[in-house]
């Protein structure tokens, strides 16, 4: 991820006096020239008495404080977004990963033995989060949030045949109670009063699914489903493309953001991690 340098501007300050001879250029053509080529001027145009017929114009740099440059931000939001959710992983997760092991739950997994039951309230608990966020985007409850509709992203109705397929195989299905419910509460909540820390959980849950979630799936098949691929991860469409258009979307939306908001929207990655990871841990226990 690219990281930019942050740069000044030079400072510079210059005097033109319009001799009586020439009349002064045409305000528009001035104005025009003055921003194209010196975004930070300031043009200052002086009438003085009709008898003097003199005009000055003043032009100066303003001095601006260097602004910091965001690792990703010059390639969009979405960068932005992904860099701060790598630097989450640890080393062994991603190589970009910077994450300290401090809890005995983020330590990697010396034996991966899923179990039906854990992957059971796994798949219930997921279902519940994106029928919440696929309910919240329908509704729009802020315009924004209306773009991201019918991305081919979504993941409710997929469940739902996956849940079908196991009671069809004698599985008591499992009703949904905590961290399901915690974080679904916790969803509508944000959504109806904070749109930058709503779209950051939008965006992780169904990138990641996209990626480390389709590994994750994978692995459960081979071990307790005889290698059966479930609707969870399959995607109508070329998945690339579609996860390439929810980009451009967040980008969009991002670009009438704040820079505080965008921080704002960052700083939630590490909620986002937390809920989600309470309900995939479901598939160990």
């Amino acid at each position: 991820m690219a990281s930019l340098t942050p740069f000044s501007h030079s400072h510079s300050h210059s005097l033109l006096k319009m001799p009586n001879v020439r009349p002064p250029p045409p305000p528009s053509f001035f104005s025009s020239f003055i921003l194209k080529d010196f975004p930070y001027s300031k043009t200052l145009s002086l009438k003085l008495p009709r008898m003097v017929t003199r005009n000055v114009v003043v032009s100066a740099t303003t001095a601006e404080k260097p602004r910091k440059r965001y690792p990703g931000e010059a390639k969009g939001f979405v960068e932005e977004m992904r860099f701060v959710a790598m630097k989450l992983h640890t080393k062994e997760q991603a190589k970009e990963g910077e994450k300290e092991v401090k809890q005995p739950e983020e330590r990697p997994v010396q034996r991966w033995e899923p179990s039906v039951d854990g992957y059971l309230k796994f798949l219930v608990y997921s279902k519940l989060v994106y029928d919440t966020l696929e309910g919240i985007i329908d509704k729009a409850p802020f315009p924004s949030y209306a773009e991201f509709r019918d991305t081919g992203l979504e993941r409710s109705e997929k469940l739902a045949k996956d849940l079908q397929w196991f009671k069809e195989q004698g599985y008591t299905i499992p009703e949904p109670s905590s961290p399901g419910v915690t974080y679904a509460e916790y969803l509508k909540e944000l959504s109806e009063k904070d749109p930058q820390a709503f779209i950051c959980h939008f965006y992780n849950i169904y990138f990641a699914h996209s990626a480390g979630g389709r590994m994750i799936g994978k692995k459960v098949a081979e071990k307790i489903l005889d290698k059966e691929e479930l609707e969870f991860y399959k995607w109508d469409g070329d998945l690339s493309q579609l996860l390439q258009n929810v980009r451009d979307k967040l980008n969009k939306v991002a670009e009438s953001w704040t820079r505080e908001e965008k921080n704002h929207c960052l700083e939630e990655t590490e909620k986002s991690f937390k809920y989600s990871g309470d309900i995939l841990r479901l598939i160990l226990s």
